[in-house]
């Protein structure tokens, strides 16, 4: 079966056909590097690197491309507050960025341009697109006629006269329209520029995504991506930049993932309830904040919770107990059993919902629904009396290449000895203390970690299960 996305632009799904058969050219929006990322960046980072890994498992080769806003508003203001150079400041974040997002399973894009490093580009499109006549210079500023692209609003399917509504020119700014877009932005006093035909200054926001698909994957790509906070006005710029140059169809599937609620609240540095993943992945598993995210549907809203989180975990924990039970198990089983032909049958039919659900727009909500029927069926076939070597192979097998698919890991961590009586003792103090949920928590911790307690008379032993 076709693989089926749920494209932006039409607002249903489609049949995906690439431009160039078994290619895929996929650029997705990458983050503005002036703080650690927060979990809405992680979503698109794990999601679309989701996808990605889908693709080559159908047979795709994939051209990924992610970019790094490095300079911007807000760099220039943390820089200022920090008595630090806007480059400094984003390259450290442009290293946590790859710190947290390898800890979370993703796999680095094949290019990850930066905007300081694309100016040639970008200044070329500029200045192509004011020879056109979609853009004009003002004051050292440059704009993008935006009523000038007859179809602007087609992604986000709003038409010009209701952009109009609340739509105004800041203090300073000398558009011809209110809808204009800045393209450059002269440069203020003691702030970075670069030199151009109008004058110093440094790009807008929405042309550095517009000329760095086109430098690196061409006029027209398969898939754009990013958050749904993209779609408008973000992506709507850019296809309103592209297209008027080109004269092409920009992206051909348009892909995003929803909002992340915190506690039932949205999240937003204006409530002040944003997370973020550097300090998540210090308490927790990043592999679980992973499992999380993928437990939902991309397109659907997440709500994360603490409580959540842990409900993950356990979750994530009970599907790796079962593949290590198999890898336990495969040296006492046997070469051949009487019913090995019915248990593969069964590891085939579930490896088959699994790609049907994954072909229906990437649904890994349904794709990990499938792997908790594995590891129940592994659980099942584990009470056997007699069990086969091929039949554990392929249930591992099995399990290794969903999880691959879902950027997973199959690992466990492996508790010292010295750590499980470091638990232990934490337990019975807080056992003493009356604080029950602390222990029973503890006690379930070092359970998802195969470790086993005995309460005796003579204290608390344990064992590795």
């Amino acid at each position: 079966m076709p693989i089926q996305i749920f494209n932006t632009m039409t607002r249903k799904k489609e049949e995906f056909v690439p431009l160039e058969e078994g290619k895929v050219k996929m650029y997705v929006c990458g983050p503005t590097v002036y703080n650690y990322i927060h979990i809405g960046n992680a979503r698109p980072a794990i999601v679309f690197d989701t996808v990605r890994r889908y693709l080559e498992f159908r047979d795709y080769k994939v051209q990924f491309v992610s970019n790094f806003t490095d300079v911007d508003d807000k760099l220039i203001r943390v820089a200022k507050e920090l008595g630090e150079e806007v480059p400094a400041i984003a390259d450290r974040f442009i290293n946590a960025y790859f710190e947290d997002v390898s800890a979370l399973g993703c796999k680095r894009a094949d290019i990850h341009p930066r905007v300081t490093e694309s100016m040639e580009i970008i200044l070329e499109f500029i200045g192509a697109l004011i020879e056109k006549g979609y853009a004009y210079e003002s004051n050292g500023d440059v704009y993008y006629r935006t009523r000038k692209f007859a179809e602007y609003g087609k992604l986000s399917h709003q038409s010009i006269d209701e952009l109009r509504v609340g739509a105004r020119i800041e203090p300073g700014e000398k558009k011809q329209d209110s809808l204009d877009f800045a393209l450059w932005k002269k440069a203020k006093e003691g702030e970075i520029a670069w030199e151009s035909p109008w004058g110093k200054g440094r790009p807008g926001w929405h042309i550095e995504c517009s000329a760095m698909v086109k430098k690196y994957l061409g006029d027209t790509i398969d898939i754009h991506a990013g958050g749904q906070d993209l779609a408008f006005p973000h992506h709507e710029n850019e296809i309103a930049q592209s297209e008027a140059l080109t004269g092409k169809t920009f992206a051909r599937y348009w892909m995003h993932n929803g909002y992340i609620n915190i506690d039932n609240e949205k999240m937003s540095k204006s409530l002040g309830n944003f997370v973020l993943v550097n300090d998540i992945i210090k308490v927790h598993d990043p592999q679980v904040l992973r499992f999380f995210m993928l437990s939902v549907h991309y397109r659907h809203p997440v709500n994360y919770s603490h409580e959540l989180l842990e409900n993950t975990k356990s979750g994530l924990e009970r599907i790796k107990t079962s593949y290590q039970n198999l890898v336990h198990r495969k040296e006492a089983s046997s070469e051949l059993t009487d019913q090995n032909a019915e248990w593969l049958g069964r590891i085939n039919g579930l490896h088959h919902e699994f790609v049907a659900a994954m072909d229906d727009d990437f649904n890994t909500a349904n794709g990990i629904s499938v792997l908790f029927e594995l590891s129940k069926l592994a659980n099942y076939y584990m009470l056997e009396k007699n069990t086969s070597k091929e039949v554990i192979d392929a249930f591992m097998s099995e399990f290794g290449l969903l999880f691959d698919i879902l950027g997973l890991s199959l690992q466990t961590q492996e508790l010292l000895d010295d750590e499980v009586e470091a638990l232990i003792e934490k337990r019975n103090q807080a056992r003493k203390d009356r604080d029950f949920q602390l222990s029973d928590q503890i006690r379930d911790q070092l359970k998802d970690m195969n470790i086993i307690l005995e309460d005796t008379p003579q204290g608390t032993r344990w064992k590795r299960g």
